[in-house]
């Protein structure tokens, strides 16, 4: 193990043990993590050793906030293959976890969002605590929601899924307990003893039993039934309407909030749902592939993160600017194979 480096392993006990180590960065992934993390993923796989794997962030105030976004639109802007490879590798590494035989537990507090729900989700146990933090906010930066999210968003209860992918909404613990992305809750300061009980070969079902915690009632909860209702319908336009017609202050904004992200995106990111709840997992990382390899060669990622990270004057000048002017031609056009150039998995 290097202290320096920005992903560490270490096998401790009966426990493979990765730490994301870009506290500074909120442990944001590179392309060299995730081809490390793989590698070594497959290492463990083979280890009769290791029982279980363990995932954590360096810090305390993320788990992992995405890809390394700013290196991503860089490379974009030049034309050089680091953001394409990027999310070819990403890609892999999410179906190592979604695939992976031994349990994985990821310990997600602080920030989870993008990249980082893709190397937590897909496991066998999501660890929420105090601070968990969780979003899937790309169609405000002219994405759609990758890393798996066309496989486990339209798998969450109700139309949860639908709601926070054209959204962005951020859940915090009880929320995200409620949505099946957590799996269980354990407060941070019983996280160390946790590792010990894995490390030490208590099986992950009985070692997180036996520091879970219950957590209050929900705000998802309390809105199910109308985001059930209200993200029904068969197209972006139809929710907007339906949210209008509501006429209560939480469907207005919510409704102001969609409006304001990515048409493009928006209208990508409804059918990638709707069509990922049909699809096998590998089949959705595929699909997923295929759209953000337009969307590398399109516009609205660039002025997303521009309006976003780069001049942060939160004013993205969408092009088409409407969902009006977003042809269904040119949505059809983003989920075409891509013949030779498919992702392999």
């Amino acid at each position: 193990m290097t202290d320096g480096a920005d992903i560490l392993f270490e096998t401790r006990g009966a426990a493979g043990l990765v730490t994301l180590n870009r506290p500074k960065a909120l442990n944001a992934l590179t392309r060299d993590m995730c081809l490390a993390m793989t590698a070594q993923l497959g290492a463990w796989a083979r280890d009769p050793v290791v029982a279980v794997v363990i995932v954590q962030g360096a810090g305390e105030r993320a788990f992992c906030a995405g890809g390394d976004i700013r290196a991503l639109y860089e490379s974009g802007k030049a034309g050089t293959p680091y953001m394409l490879d990027f999310y070819r590798d990403e890609y892999i590494l999410n179906a190592a976890i979604k695939h992976y035989p031994k349990p994985y537990v990821a310990l997600i507090g602080g920030i989870v969002m993008g990249g980082g729900v893709g190397v937590s989700l897909h496991g066998s146990h999501r660890i929420a605590d105090e601070t968990t933090l969780f979003a899937m906010p790309e169609t405000g930066i002219g994405l759609f929601p990758d890393v798996g999210g066309s496989f486990f968003l339209p798998r969450l209860p109700g139309e949860i899924g639908m709601y926070l992918a054209l959204t962005g909404a951020r859940l915090k613990t009880t929320d995200a307990l409620y949505a099946a992305i957590a799996s269980q809750f354990v407060p941070r300061a019983k996280w160390p003893g946790l590792v010990d009980a894995l490390a030490g070969g208590t099986k992950p079902d009985a070692a997180i039993a036996a520091v879970a915690d219950d957590v209050p009632d929900t705000f998802l909860a309390e809105h199910r039934a109308a985001i059930d209702r209200l993200f029904a319908p068969g197209s972006v336009e139809d929710i907007l309407a339906a949210l209008d017609a509501e006429h209560t202050d939480w469907a207005d904004d919510t409704a102001r909030t969609i409006r304001a992200k990515s048409p493009t995106a928006t209208k990508i990111a409804f059918r990638q749902l709707r069509e990922g709840a049909k699809l096998a997992f590998d089949d959705c990382m595929k699909m997923e592939f295929r759209l953000v390899s337009r969307v590398v060669a399109g516009r609205d990622f660039y002025e997303g993160v521009r309006a976003t990270i780069i001049d942060k004057d939160g004013a993205p000048q969408w092009n088409p600017a409407t969902l009006a002017d977003v042809r269904d031609a040119d949505i059809d056009a983003y989920f075409a194979p891509l013949g030779e150039k498919e992702l392999v998995l």
